[in-house]
């Protein structure tokens, strides 16, 4: 029944993946992707530190319900993202700390979740990667629908059952499986350029000449 649906995840991410992407910032990422995708600006770390990547289990749920919140968290498998659409509704929290307890238990990537969350003190304390719209104390309802391993949409990001998913201080987003090579290739080119401009920076030999030159193309007066 539609609403009510647990679906097979048919492929993911390979592992080769997974720890490949761990090396390189969000941001870079974000970059060679043209900037087109992001799990909108509402979606902060909830954890202390590091670098959130792993295959996306993905569940639709209800606004303010977690019931297949619950089953996706069972039978996700370790390493995965629990990746949940809870419609960013703030008015009630779809996890907090005994749910994260149990996901850290399982051997879990972490959890995203397009909603709220609650115990926000004791999983900023925590290490484990815990992405939410917002914090409320007001507890979920268990109740359904809802449907797991579905195609879903956070802020207009597509992310489909096995996609990549990372995050970091900076924000979360996806890459299909299809795109992971060509996006690594061009974010670790990126990376390492950024690397080299940066230790320019310390040594007073970063090049600014583009500015000027930008600037002139744009027919800037004043120059």
């Amino acid at each position: 029944m539609i609403g009510f649906r647990i679906c097979k995840r048919e492929r993911k991410v390979a592992t080769k993946w997974v720890d490949a992407f761990r090396a390189l910032p969000v941001a870079n990422v974000s970059d060679v992707m043209s900037r087109m995708t992001a799990g909108g600006a509402a979606l902060r770390p909830y954890y202390t530190g590091g670098t959130m990547v792993g295959p996306a289990v993905t569940v639709k749920a209800r606004p303010g319900d977690n019931l297949m919140v619950h089953k996706a968290l069972d039978i996700a498998e370790p390493g995965d993202i629990v990746v949940v659409d809870a419609g960013g509704d703030l008015s009630n929290a779809i996890i907090g700390e005994l749910m994260v307890a149990h996901a850290e238990q399982r051997g879990l990537g972490g959890i995203v979740i397009y909603g709220a969350i609650r115990d926000s003190a004791e999983l900023l304390a925590g290490s484990f990667p815990v992405f939410a719209a917002g914090v409320t104390h007001r507890g979920p309802y268990k109740d359904g629908p809802g449907e797991v391993n579905v195609p879903i949409s956070i802020a207009g990001m597509v992310i489909n059952p096995g996609d990549l998913v990372c995050g970091d201080a900076d924000g979360l987003l996806s890459v299909g499986i299809n795109d992971v090579e060509a996006v690594y290739a061009a974010a670790t080119k990126k990376h390492e350029a950024e690397t080299k401009q940066m230790a320019n920076i310390k040594a007073g030999a970063n090049d600014r000449t583009w500015v000027d030159a930008t600037l002139s193309k744009l027919g800037c007066e004043g120059l």
